[in-house]
């Protein structure tokens, strides 16, 4: 327990704010590429990764880019955009190796324990969703990180794959499917939880559960006092440290506005909350063994898109569908009720505004959503599962997500999907914002704010060998050399114990 200021406890040189997956990569970056830092983290909670990187709460589970079709949109002269699909995917890859090294240096548990291989299915039905998916399909194949996807309209082979899905379904219904063989299941709670042990049993790192940062401050010698609270005891102390990381999911936002660099100014936060429906019915989950994504509703955010999921959870196979939007003004899962109109400032109010004003569609789509019955719910099911009943599903409150709201010198203010670091100008503070498909391309993010806030120990041979140790494809594209892909994944599958495509590439 930290006891008072003048304790070397309270000068560490890295501050982790949240005990989730981004927290725990950066932290074992860091601690691999300079073994004498001392890094303190910090979690409100009592257990590592209950918010955003929990299994039950994490949307994606292993986003790779091969079948969620938000990735993808149709333009309006009727082509196919895949840079954010190569993007995503390429970034996955990325992470597999890091995770790769992690399991090759005995630094985690087996491989079991958090990634499994399951197919990932894209599935449509009507002649507008059918022509999408098969220039869809068309337009992926042409970068060979895509290699080894499958397309059909042919019934009996779609019911070889998702047999469930076909039940019921109505024959003369137009369908398509595509199936990536390769993807994976994640569970990054499972994953945080394995870094966070093994940063633990490292010198110089100590995890604190139970507190919670309530401010942050410049000092005048370029260090940052943290104010930190602990929950139970409420005694409070200040924390000096030369770098600190705000990757606290929801809670980002308000504690980079507490900040008060320049950099945050203007940005705020739209929360989109979730439900899922899970199947209580053993039999039933065990007919169904893959990720398949549907297209989503007019209006709906990118967290919403529709799919009928295999995980694995706590060892034991689950069945989930959803997720179902909704609309609270918490930031977290566990967060106030008060975290909405608390962040709004002076400095973000007319991009939050005008933000509002241009997505009223998306808040009337959420409305809707709230307002759903059960009945309501289980239609949307049918739509993937026809021969579904009521009472097989239960529901269960999922995570909860902050949409970036940015400053835009044209428009005002935009809703962002997706991602966005924001850090000082000297590197000395940074929050990671947004959502997905963040957890699946944790290791580039952190590699991005390396860049950003370590700029010139990221140029040094000693960080750039160890990078190359950790992740071979370093300062590479892989979405530019087929033979530097193949490579990876062929290594990344034997390490991991993944399938893999043979002569992808």
């Amino acid at each position: 327990m930290i006891k008072s200021d003048s304790s070397s406890e309270l000068a560490p040189d890295v501050v982790l704010i949240g005990a989730g997956i981004m927290s725990a990569t950066l932290g074992v970056l860091l601690k691999e590429l300079d073994p004498d830092l001392k890094i303190e983290i910090y979690e409100r909670l009592d257990v590592a990764a209950a918010e955003s990187s929990d299994a039950w709460n994490n949307a994606g589970t292993g986003h790779a880019a091969f079948c969620e079709l938000n990735y993808t949109p149709e333009l309006q002269d009727g082509s196919i955009e895949t840079s954010k699909a190569v993007q995503i995917t390429e970034s996955f890859d990325v992470s597999r190796q890091f995770w790769a090294y992690l399991i090759q240096e005995n630094l985690i548990k087996i491989p079991g324990d958090f990634i499994r291989s399951i197919p990932h299915m894209s599935f449509v039905w009507g002649e507008d969703n059918v022509d999408y998916l098969k220039k869809r399909y068309d337009a992926l194949l042409k970068c060979h990180l895509f290699k080894g996807m499958e397309y059909s309209e042919d019934r009996k082979q779609i019911e070889e794959w998702i047999p469930l899905i076909m039940q019921g379904r109505d024959k003369s219904e137009k369908i398509a499917a595509t199936r990536m063989e390769i993807g994976t299941d994640v569970n990054f709670g499972e994953l945080t939880r394995c870094m966070l042990d093994h940063l633990q049993s490292e010198g110089g790192v100590k995890l604190h559960f139970g507190y919670e940062v309530r401010n942050l401050q410049k000092q005048s010698d370029g260090r940052w006092s943290v104010k930190v609270k602990n929950l139970k005891t409420g005694e409070k102390t200040k924390v000096h440290s030369k770098f600190v990381f705000i990757g606290a999911g929801g809670g980002s936002l308000p504690l980079l506005l507490k900040s008060g660099i320049p950099e945050g100014k203007g940005f705020g936060g739209f929360p989109v909350s979730g439900q899922w429906l899970v199947c209580n019915k053993e039999e039933i989950v065990e007919q169904h063994h893959a990720k398949v994504y549907g297209k989503a509703s007019v209006g709906a955010p990118p967290m919403s898109v529709p799919h009928l999921d295999t995980r694995m959870i706590n060892g034991k196979k689950a069945l989930l569908f959803g997720p179902y939007a909704g609309f609270t003004t918490k930031f977290l899962k566990n967060g106030s009720l008060f975290d909405l109109p608390m962040s709004i400032k002076p400095n973000n109010l007319r991009p939050m505004l005008t933000a509002g004003i241009k997505n009223i569609p998306l808040t009337q789509y959420l409305i809707n959503q709230v307002r759903q019955s059960p009945e309501d719910r289980l239609e949307a099911l049918k739509n993937f599962f026809p021969d579904a009943k009521l009472e097989d599903w239960d529901l269960e409150v999922a995570g909860q997500r902050v949409q970036v709201i940015k400053k835009d010198p044209k428009k005002g203010g935009i809703l962002q999907f997706g991602t966005e670091v924001v850090s000082s100008k000297d590197g000395s503070i940074a929050a990671l914002l947004g959502a997905s498909p963040g957890a699946s391309t944790t290791v580039s993010i952190m590699l991005s704010l390396l860049e950003r806030c370590f700029p010139e120990k990221m140029k040094s041979k000693e960080w750039q060998d160890k990078l190359k140790q950790m992740i071979p494809s370093f300062g590479e594209s892989l979405a530019s050399n087929p033979k530097l892909a193949e490579h990876v994944r062929t290594y990344t599958s034997e390490v991991l114990g993944l399938k893999k495509i043979e002569e992808t590439f």
